[in-house]
């Protein structure tokens, strides 16, 4: 298990803040991958065995360095994670980019950092100023109505599936931040992918297509950037970072998802990425900065 030295708090800092940068870095990518993957896998199918394929990884690893079992109460805090950020987001996400483009997604992913607050909030007992709550209805507002502009109406599952996205994530990232203080940065993630793989794997062979032929080469790439990227490696750095940097700190970083991803939506997926939509985005960025700000 990493330990964070308590003599160079500095350095510990400095190399949550890399690490964090690099989860997120990662993390960016996972929509526009997953945009790819879905026009070619049925979503239920690709979270399945996106899951399961990061399960069976991470469990080599834990295996590998011979880490300890959770105690018994840290099992329930893994379910939550698993349930948040190994099927909820990655399954929501999926079915959410049926409807909409991953560019339109991304500017939800602007929300993220301010659910895991909110979370942090719930789970942590945090009593935050009331100047909070007034970036936090703002940066709602700014959501909801930047998506009525383009036509709510048009695709609401495509919206309302990604704000569930995002209310599981933020749960997830806030109890496998707490968690990961004790148990370790890695460790939260592999473990949360172990709880799920009892599920995972079974429905994902009962799900599978009877062939896979004519899956093309980027869906495959796409499957192996979620699985491995997305699902594990990104966590890795991820939680490694919050354990090193500080959760509020660190956690501030995910505000910087939005423009990378939209950077690759527009670059890869030669989707088009209005003005409008970044305005919205900076905006949104600028709600939840203001409220990181006045969390505590």
């Amino acid at each position: 298990m990493e330990q964070t030295s308590p003599l160079n708090p500095l350095a510990n800092s400095t190399q949550g803040w890399i690490n964090g940068f690099i989860g997120v870095v990662i993390f960016s990518g996972s929509l526009p991958a997953t945009r790819l993957a879905v026009m070619e896998f049925e979503p239920v199918f690709l979270t399945l065995l996106r899951a399961t394929l990061a399960g069976v990884l991470a469990l080599c690893l834990l295996v590998f360095f011979k880490e300890k079992r959770p105690t018994r109460a840290q099992w329930l805090p893994l379910v939550i994670v698993a349930l948040g950020v190994v099927i909820g987001f990655p399954l929501l996400t999926a079915l959410a980019l049926q409807y909409v483009t991953s560019a339109h997604s991304i500017v939800f992913i602007g929300l993220l950092p301010l659910a895991t607050a909110l979370f942090g909030v719930l789970r942590g007992g945090e009593r935050p100023r009331p100047v909070f709550w007034l970036f936090s209805i703002l940066g709602s507002a700014l959501v909801m109505g930047y998506a009525a502009a383009q036509g709510l109406s048009a695709a609401p599952a495509g919206d309302l599936l990604m704000l569930l996205a995002v209310l599981v994530c933020g749960l997830g990232y806030a109890e496998g931040a707490k968690l990961s203080r004790s148990l370790g940065g890695w460790q939260v993630i592999c473990w949360a992918l172990v709880v799920s793989l009892p599920v995972a794997l079974p429905l994902s062979l009962m799900l599978a297509p009877p062939t896979f032929t004519g899956i093309s080469l980027p869906a495959w790439l796409s499957l192996g950037y979620v699985a491995l990227f997305s699902m594990l490696i990104g966590f890795v750095f991820w939680y490694r970072g919050l354990a090193q940097g500080g959760i509020a700190a660190v956690g501030q970083l995910q505000l910087l998802q939005p423009f990378f991803g939209l950077a690759l939506a527009a670059g890869l997926l030669h989707e088009q990425v209005s003005l409008g939509m970044v305005l919205v985005t900076v905006a949104v960025i600028g709600c939840v900065a203001g409220a990181k700000r006045f969390a505590r």
